[in-house]
């Protein structure tokens, strides 16, 4: 009779990895033996060494679990990576007129290349830069550089890690994301910009019309005011074009001081639930970013944010290009000039490549994060699952019933 138990036993664990088969918890494991009946001379040879766990997948081996209002739990998975000798690969240059009026020639890439404009370092630090070593008559436009993604995106989280971003008199630099089609119907997303020697970064959106801000959202830093009120339209069409705007509390966010301190790290997430925006300067980076798994519900209160009560960020918001760009003068930096408290007048600014030696990025690395949903809501689906679990234990049921008639 023992040894009876003891076949029964082996044919039900070795028939035991079926009936687990549909956990996702342990992503790595193989799936079990398929169900079979067994002929009633079978002879089952039991292994006694115990099973090793399969190795646990990347997704397992993370704790960072962000959970969306609705109860379901995602992570954020890495999905692309622009760093390095390969950086300027996955971009175009953009070599048309300024959209902006900046007095700026944008360059294609090969002469970005050769008048170094562009480049990477030894050490893989990006560098982009306006001309800084050229005298230019009184009128004559300087040579930058802007520069797109080839690849797409409607929603991530984008984390860039940077030394240094442009800043000076007249310099109008922006790192943002820019919907295809007609401006702004799929939305811009400025996460870097500023003019001069500010020191508070200014996050913008810019839609069509019928998107705002909501004012009781949680950021700390302040709305752009128009007319000595909060603005809060994100049409890009109206008030100059200016859309809607937050400027960061933080004076380490732009400008002179966030380069003396080896700059730092800014991050946007864009889904289903808003777009925000943090930074973090260089001492200041949560473990969880320099790990390589970002959890963003665990850095406080973004600096921006844009709640989805009133603008939906998957209708106003898709396909977005990364862009990286430095300008000068122009409808921003121009017209601001005269009460910047810069010396003379933006044009004759422009003369010199002295007042530009810090129009540079200098870039370690952009990561993009896709959203991957881990344990969602109880749906259809999830019904599915169960049901394919109940025939699966059937399917048990029938092995040891197969093997107790051999018996008989």
């Amino acid at each position: 009779m023992l040894s009876k138990l003891s076949l029964l036993a082996a044919a039900v664990g070795l028939h035991m990895p079926l009936c687990t088969a549909n956990s996702r918890l342990r992503l790595g494991q193989q799936p079990g033996l398929a169900a079979s009946a067994y002929p009633a001379n079978l002879s089952i040879q039991v292994d006694p060494t115990p099973r090793a766990w399969p190795p646990l997948s990347p997704i397992a081996k993370r704790s960072n679990l962000n959970t969306n209002p609705d109860g379901s739990t995602f992570l954020w998975l890495p999905q692309d990576e622009y760093a390095g000798k390969t950086f300027f690969d996955r971009f175009q240059f953009f070599s048309d007129k300024d959209p902006t009026n900046g007095h700026v020639n944008y360059v294609d890439r090969s002469t970005a290349f050769a008048k170094q404009l562009v480049y990477v370092r030894d050490d893989g630090v990006v560098i982009m830069k306006g001309d800084d070593t050229t005298w230019l008559d009184k009128g004559v436009y300087r040579d930058s550089v802007r520069i797109s993604s080839y690849a797409q995106y409607t929603t991530g989280l984008f984390i860039l890690d940077l030394n240094r971003a442009p800043w000076g008199c007249g310099t109008w630099p922006a790192f943002w994301t820019l919907g295809n089609g007609a401006w702004p119907t799929t939305g811009e997303i400025d996460i870097i910009e500023g003019v001069h020697d500010n020191e508070h970064n200014q996050v913008a959106w810019h839609t069509r019309a019928g998107c705002t801000l909501t004012p009781e959202a949680n950021f700390t830093g302040n709305i752009v005011q128009l007319n000595g009120q909060d603005n809060l339209d994100c049409n890009g069409l109206v008030n100059q074009n200016s859309g809607c705007g937050i400027i960061e509390w933080s004076r380490a966010s732009y400008g002179p001081y966030f380069d003396s301190i080896g700059g730092g790290v800014f991050a946007m997430k864009w889904d289903e639930n808003g777009i925000a925006v943090w930074s973090f300067y260089r001492a200041a980076i949560p473990k969880d970013i320099l790990d390589g798994s970002p959890d963003p519900s665990q850095w406080g209160a973004p600096s921006a944010a844009l709640e989805p009560k009133n603008c939906d960020p998957l209708q106003f918001f898709a396909n977005h290009s990364i862009v990286f760009d430095i300008t000068f003068c122009g409808d921003w930096a121009g017209n601001s000039y005269a009460t910047s408290g810069c010396p003379g007048t933006c044009e004759d600014r422009l003369t010199d490549p002295g007042n530009f030696v810090n129009a540079t990025w200098s870039i370690n690395s952009l990561k993009v994060y896709r959203k991957q949903l881990i344990k969602g809501r109880i749906t259809n689906d999830s019904a599915a699952v169960a049901r394919n679990k109940f025939w699966t234990l059937y399917g048990c049921v029938l092995v040891i019933i197969t093997i107790l008639s051999a018996w008989t």
